[in-house]
């Protein structure tokens, strides 16, 4: 709730042992920038609503977060309404079971790299690209719903998205089947 918090230095900050790194960033929607490429998130579980309303931030950069014990991830870029660049290149979701509303009003992301995301344990990705409007693509052969129980709103607001999600998951294809590309 830092919320007129413009600039942060988090370069001396020792994050070995932190297991719950939720709401950290939560509504500090003044923040234009954070260089966060020594956080240690090693132990990290909770990662939920992390960057939650941090409206201003153009970009981000976790490449280097290490999210193999991360269970939830909700919430946790909702309302980056700011965001154009957000790298999740080494995420690993294999124990993630939370990803509803994720990416939620993350209304300025055209692009969104979701090539290592395993959902197995996801049981819950409501809303997850709600009011994603700038999307133009989104390749999600690797996710799987086997276990998925809320999947509803999943694509609602993504206007420039229709036709134009890859997968071969069949809950995904039959409840959002406007959105899926044909093969």
């Amino acid at each position: 709730g830092c919320s007129s918090l413009k600039e942060l230095n988090l370069s001396n900050f020792n994050t070995n042992n932190v297991k719950d790194m939720g709401r950290m960033f939560f509504e500090c929607s003044l923040l234009k920038g954070l260089n966060l490429s020594k956080f240690n998130t090693d132990n990290v579980t909770d990662m939920a609503c992390m960057f939650s309303w941090c409206s201003s931030l153009k970009q981000l950069d976790l490449s280097n977060f290490n999210t193999n014990n991360v269970t939830s991830m909700f919430g946790m870029f909702n309302g980056c309404s700011s965001l154009t660049k957000l790298c999740l290149s080494n995420f690993n979701t294999n124990n993630v079971t939370n990803m509803q509303y994720m990416f939620d009003g993350c209304s300025l992301l055209e692009e969104l790299d979701l090539s290592t995301f395993k959902t197995n344990k996801v049981t819950d990705m409501y809303g997850m690209f709600y009011g994603c409007s700038s999307l133009k693509e989104l390749n999600l052969s690797t996710f799987k719903t086997n276990n998925v129980t809320n999947i509803d709103l999943m694509f609602y607001g993504c206007d420039n998205l229709r036709s134009n999600v890859i997968t071969k998951d069949e809950k995904i294809k039959k409840l959002h089947g406007e959105f899926i590309k044909n093969d």
